[in-house]
């Protein structure tokens, strides 16, 4: 009787200590302007903390061990301008001062830089500003964690930022405009939007060259992968629709027509519904890719950035002229909650469970 009862009694306990490892998703959501991100405890609903000092953040992406925030900022500046961290404990301030500070002739005066922040989520603190070519609109990670991509609309390149050295290894040219990037699982591709000549550019991570330009609809932006990867979503938002392409055979299967000047997409978790924001029609539209079937909530004003939080059955969608989020259920489409934040929300992302 004794056994049976301690082990009733280690059983509850691995359970407890099993429950207390499933934190809350934690919600990151870059301000802009505001220059700092907000952070949203995805369960309760609540901001629990800022991230201050961030400068005009619209990209913003999370390495797969969720120790580090990888934030763009969308304001550019000359060669050297942007401000270093903090110094680090244990590192004198020389030492500090000759790791931050340009010394080839070249890296001064030349305009159009901007900066990628590597930001540490433990602490909350900027630990790395990486200079980059032109001002950063989107970021990604690779899935293996040793890359940031970012995309520069100014100058039609993405940065490639190693992220153990914290140095750009790459800078690739992929067309006018270049707007967001996603990455496949095994790392080995990465897909960029050119809003300027309406196609999808699919990088080989190996060669880090183009291999191939996709035809879109009229000035492609967000973009999100499907889950078996065979399959691209692209939202356009010079003609009001998303192309569907089929990876394999580089051709475009359908194209959804979902309102004025579209902007967030994202996938439900199960993959089967695509949601996107109509920003000028306030409308979120989720298409069920089964039956084809639109479903429409209003949001007013102007949805903006959509994000599926995964594990929670819940969706982020930030206003463009609102300093707020909507919190709507991925299944009825019903809204949820309204949170104020302290600005416009941008690339939204997660730390998931």
């Amino acid at each position: 009787m004794h056994k049976s009862l301690d082990k009733s009694l280690l059983l509850l306990s691995l359970f407890a200590v099993s429950m207390a490892g499933l934190a809350a998703p934690t919600v990151y959501i870059p301000l802009g302007s505001a220059n700092g991100i907000a952070v949203i405890d995805a369960e309760s609903g609540t901001a629990t903390a800022s991230i201050p000092d961030v400068i005009n953040p619209h990209g913003l992406a999370i390495t797969p061990d969720l120790k580090y925030l990888v934030a763009g900022a969308y304001t550019e500046s000359k060669r050297g301008e942007a401000e270093s961290p903090a110094k680090p404990p244990g590192v004198s301030e020389t030492e500090h001062q000759q790791h931050h500070q340009a010394t080839d002739a070249e890296n001064r005066g030349s305009v159009g830089m901007s900066h990628v922040s590597l930001i540490d989520t433990a602490t909350r603190a900027v630990i790395e500003r990486i200079e980059v070519t032109g001002a950063v609109h989107h970021t990604a990670v690779t899935p293996g964690g040793h890359f940031a991509i970012s995309t520069h609309p100014t100058t039609g390149v993405i940065s490639v930022i190693d992220l153990q050295s914290r140095k750009v290894v790459n800078t690739i040219p992929t067309g006018p405009l270049p707007n967001y990037a996603v990455v496949t699982r095994d790392s080995k591709r990465i897909y960029v939007s050119n809003a300027g000549n309406n196609t999808v550019s699919e990088i080989d991570t190996e060669r880090w060259i183009v291999i191939r330009n996709m035809q879109t609809g009229v000035a492609p932006e967000h973009l999100v992968i499907s889950p078996d990867e065979n399959t691209l979503y692209v939202n356009n938002i010079g003609d009001g629709t998303v192309s569907v392409i089929a990876l394999d055979a580089e051709k475009t299967l359908k194209t959804y027509a979902v309102g004025n000047t579209p902007h967030g997409i994202d996938l439900s978790e199960n993959g089967q519904t695509l949601f996107v924001s109509s920003k000028d029609d306030n409308q979120l539209l989720a298409i069920d890719l089964g039956s084809e079937e639109i479903r429409r909530l209003s949001l007013d004003p102007a949805p903006y950035h959509v994000t599926a939080v995964r594990g929670t059955g819940k969706l982020y969608v930030s206003s463009r002229s609102a300093a707020k989020l909507w919190v709507v259920d991925q299944e009825t489409l019903e809204l949820l909650d309204e949170i104020t934040i302290d600005g416009i929300g941008h690339q939204m992302v997660v730390s998931a469970r």
